[in-house]
């Protein structure tokens, strides 16, 4: 860590800096590496490079041209697009004019991109044409009035001034950045708000201080940019050290590690799923021929920490917390294993409503903190010094704030997040509250028992959930797994290891065994359709229930559910 020293020296005075007025935006901070490192390369895409100077000056240009069109301050700049650089370079210019960048999934489609885009009110729409065809399926009314494809961007950019835009310096940090959409999962998409002032935080933070890339480093990024991961702790990690953003187009399991040699990267970006998707390929010598020194990102399980890290001989994990619209944020800054890590800010773990996901309150009307060890609803305190910046819609920023939470008129973000205090301001993450169920009158988190699953040496893949069952309180477990290559499950040896790692209570009472298990593109499962699915709507899928005793699972019967809700199913 002493090599990384001078890293955390220049990054500690700007995270200090709070002051939402100060004339400092992602904007300038970019014009600033680039004309100190000119010639270093900034984006790297199969094996090509970019450098700082070359990309300041077509980020300049597509400025002008977008200035041309109209786009000023406080407007915004839809933007669509697979990973390539005309993407950042787009991102760039737009908030060089103090302009916002909404970043549309390019996996929209009607109803949903409809919607997204009523959201946004853009001014423009800047579209790659691999994605074009996503806009035939929403009505002509609900686009921008102009749309400019990135060919007709960098065309009608040529000859433009490439000088700095003169805005660009007088911007304050509290000048609204990015909108960035929530996966949608269990609704439509929210567009969360990203000021200049917490993406910078988060450069300092988690780039400088947590990461601390160095200037012959690279950073792979194959996670789209319309997520936080690529578009701010990938590139603000690079802008804090002067370093190299390499863009993989897609993530593929299966050429991953090549695409990771061939543009040279010494670092990359993960989400847990990301993670499991590489250690189901079959070894190969790629597992080790890279220069890859550490990788950051959120949602690499316990239950494989080890396993990838030793395959794959990476020797520095940071694991990170965060979410699009939090206030707060865990990093992992010490190279402790399974942890998110560290957080110096205010915060608390309390109490909750399973059901609700709310906060519990004590006699005294103050919500109930936790003792370390104990898993509870994560909340962060709103402050001037740390802002809750929310989504564009009031009504849902105000349902997560909790206010009056531990005195008169305090306010704190309700996270959604269940995690476990670790001591010394650490905490693990273990679930989304959504993703929590009650069962037997005890709390289930869906992510721990994944772990015990995922861990038997028989399922490659889970995703669990609760299921109500007619005549109970409640929702019983349920997980729908795949199975490696060729593999048939042993129930009884499941069962077996199941009872040994978990609580009776959280044994899931259903398996189904599945080809495979569908994730939204930013890779986070899809569990609403098989929640709603449950036991009873599972095609020609094999479908095993827990009996209990010496038997553990046995093959779906009619007439189960019922003894379970008459309490003689499980027998102990």
């Amino acid at each position: 860590m002493r090599h990384d020293l001078p890293s955390i020296a220049r990054s500690l005075p700007a995270l200090a800096d709070h002051r939402r007025s100060r004339k400092m935006t992602i904007g300038k901070r970019f014009q600033q590496v680039a004309a100190a490192h000119a010639e270093r390369p900034f984006l790297r895409f199969a094996g090509e490079s970019i450098s700082y100077a070359e990309a300041n000056r077509t980020v300049n240009r597509y400025a002008s041209l977008l200035s041309a069109r109209g786009v000023g301050a406080g407007d915004v700049v839809a933007i669509c697009s697979q990973n390539k650089p005309g993407i950042v370079l787009a991102t760039l210019a737009t908030v060089k004019l103090g302009a916002t960048a909404g970043m549309l999934n390019y996996n929209q489609r009607g109803e949903v991109l409809t919607h997204s885009l009523g959201l946004l009110k853009a001014t423009i729409l800047l579209v790659d044409s691999d994605v074009c065809d996503a806009f035939d399926s929403v009505p002509e009314d609900a686009l921008p009035a102009t749309t400019l494809s990135f060919l007709d961007l960098h065309e009608e950019s040529a000859g433009l001034s490439d000088r700095n835009p003169s805005i660009t310096a007088q911007l304050p940090a509290s000048t609204t950045a990015f909108y960035i959409f929530t996966s949608g999962t269990t609704g439509m998409p929210k567009a969360s708000v990203m000021s200049h002032s917490r993406w910078l935080a988060a450069m300092s933070g988690i780039g400088g201080v947590g990461i601390r890339l160095r200037e012959d480093d690279t950073m792979y990024a194959s996670l789209p940019f319309y997520h936080n991961n690529a578009l701010t702790v990938s590139l603000a990690s690079v802008l804090s050290g002067g370093a190299c953003l390499a863009i993989g187009k897609r993530f593929s399991a299966s050429t991953f590690w090549d695409d990771i040699a061939l543009n040279k990267a010494t670092a990359f970006c993960y989400i847990g799923e990301l993670c499991r998707y590489l250690l189901a390929q079959p070894p190969s010598p790629a597992d080790r021929e890279h220069s890859v020194r550490l990788v950051v990102g959120n949602g690499l399980r316990p239950g494989i920490w080890d396993e990838f890290t030793q395959r794959f001989g990476i020797t520095r994990v940071v694991e990170f917390y965060s979410a699009s619209e939090a206030n707060i944020g865990f990093i992992n800054m010490f190279n402790a294993r399974k942890t998110v890590g560290f957080c110096p800010l205010p915060f608390a773990i309390v109490d909750y409503d399973p059901d609700t996901g709310e906060p519990l309150r004590g006699g005294d009307g103050r919500l109930i903190e936790l003792p370390k060890g104990a898993a509870g609803l994560l909340v962060s305190k709103i402050s001037e010094r740390v802002p809750f910046d929310g989504y564009t819609d009031p009504e849902a920023s105000s349902k997560k704030i909790v206010t009056n939470a531990f005195k008169d008129g305090d306010r704190w973000f309700n996270t959604g997040d269940l995690v476990r205090g670790q001591g010394f301001s650490h905490i693990a993450f273990v679930d989304r509250l959504g993703d929590t169920f009650r069962w037997k009158g005890e709390n289930v988190a869906t992510t721990e028992v994944e772990n015990v699953l995922d861990g038997s040496g028989q399922v490659a893949q889970s995703v669990v959930f609760g299921v109500a069952i007619p005549g109970t309180d409640g929702r019983a477990g349920m997980a729908a797994v795949t199975l490696g290559t060729g593999e048939s499950l042993d129930t009884r040896a499941l069962a077996d290891h199941l009872s040994r790692q978990l609580p009776g209570y959280a044994t899931p009472l259903f398996i189904r065994v599945v080809e495979e298990l569908a994730h939204t593109s930013t890779f986070k499962s899809v569990k609403v359709a098989l929640r709603d699915e449950g036991y009873s709507e599972t095609g020609d899928d094999e479908v095993y229930v827990f009996v209990g005793g010496t038997d553990g699972y046995a093959p779906f019967y009619d007439g189960y559910v019922d003894e379970v809700a008459a309490r003689s199913m499980p027998r102990t």
